[in-house]
């Protein structure tokens, strides 16, 4: 009697630059709100306030997108000083600089760990093919 053929399993995108990339969009989110603070609170002149933020936005952003590119997590890293030097302008950045900072530490430690589960498993059910392998095999 054969036995069935494997049930093709659908390869999974990376953990580490989704969850990574994740954080850094939603820090950009942060720098846009911070910004109306600031210009709420008048703490800086308008456009100061929105030439800086809008520059940060598209850094975060820029960064989300790179951050499987070479040293791309070392300037994701970086970045997370951008959003705690906020505090200087609005004291309760300091705060959510320092949670973002975890949450980037877990997102990248997570999704490593993720990643090395994946490809353990996948190193030990190797019968197992994606739709992808499977095409590539024809």
């Amino acid at each position: 009697m054969s036995q069935p053929a494997p049930r093709p399993v659908r390869r999974k995108k990376p953990a580490k630059p989704q969850f990574t990339s994740t954080i850094l969009l939603l820090e950009g989110v942060l720098v846009l709100f911070a910004a109306l603070t600031a210009y709420g609170l008048q703490v800086l002149p308008a456009g100061v306030i929105w030439t800086v933020a809008g520059i940060m936005f598209v850094v975060f952003v820029a960064l989300s997108r790179l951050v499987t590119a070479p040293g791309g997590y070392i300037a994701g890293s970086i970045a997370q000083v951008l959003v705690l030097a906020c505090g200087l302008v609005i004291p309760m950045m300091y705060l959510l600089g320092v949670v973002f900072i975890a949450l980037w530490i877990s997102a990248y430690r997570l999704g490593a760990r993720i990643d090395a589960e994946r490809a353990a498993y996948d190193a030990e059910h190797p019968d197992e093919r994606g739709p992808e392998d499977a095409r590539r095999a024809h």
